[in-house]
């Protein structure tokens, strides 16, 4: 058993390369997108943050495993687009985690007191300025708490892209354990990585929110 794990664990260590791309990806893309999109719910007109709200529903309503089945081997075989498993991964979980994490940031910018937005633009600021320079700074400290969660959650879901064959952490554990039989102490060792990669990403993001912390403000439930 012990020879069989030191024998995989060089191969199944790689695959938390992978792991970490793919999480580290996802959670960029899902930034760049759930920032607007919490934006647009928070301060935009009714029908675009209803137009918002529908894509929020889908990405949180349809199961992570059927996306990954619907945009590899449906919508990007059907716009001729050769972007891999691991490229099909990211994007998935990405746009998956957009949706999360626009709720998160919506909370955090509702959160705030409303009259910050009446006195900047008491002092001129247009509604864009307000929000760049005065609720967003504050409103992404205040979320911290949530998208650390969100890292959580990504890394577990990340296990689901070895059905596309994305080479990450499970994905190696499944090769090597359908060869060698030795499913328990090989899966124990895959769960053993993840919760070392949740336990670092998780303690470095406890250290930034306590740099960043606003003294007197907190939001939980999130």
């Amino acid at each position: 058993m012990f020879s069989t794990i030191a024998e995989a664990f060089p191969y199944i260590l790689q695959g938390t390369l992978v792991t970490i791309a793919l999480v580290l990806g996802a959670l960029a893309l899902g930034f760049c997108l759930g920032l607007p999109l919490a934006v647009i719910q928070t301060y935009a007109p009714r029908p675009a943050a209803r137009l918002v709200g529908l894509y929020v529903w889908f990405f949180r309503g349809v199961p992570i495993l059927l996306l990954l089945f619907l945009f590899y081997y449906g919508i990007f075989n059907a716009l001729d687009l050769d972007v891999g498993t691991i490229g099909a991964s990211c994007v998935v979980l990405g746009l998956a985690s957009s949706a999360y994490q626009s709720q998160i940031f919506r909370g955090s910018l509702q959160a705030l007191p409303q009259g910050q937005m009446r006195a900047a633009k008491a002092l001129g600021m247009t509604t864009l300025q307000a929000i760049r320079s005065v609720t967003l700074p504050q409103a992404l400290r205040l979320s911290i708490p949530g998208w650390s969660n969100e890292y959580s959650i990504l890394l577990k879901d990340s296990a689901l892209c070895f059905a596309l064959g994305t080479p990450e952490i499970m994905a190696r554990t499944h090769f090597v354990a359908s060869r060698t039989y030795e499913h328990l102490p090989l899966y124990i060792t895959a769960g053993l990585l993840y919760f070392v990669i949740t336990m670092i990403g998780l303690s470095l993001l406890r250290r930034l929110e306590r740099r960043v912390r606003i003294p007197g403000y907190a939001l939980t439930g999130l």
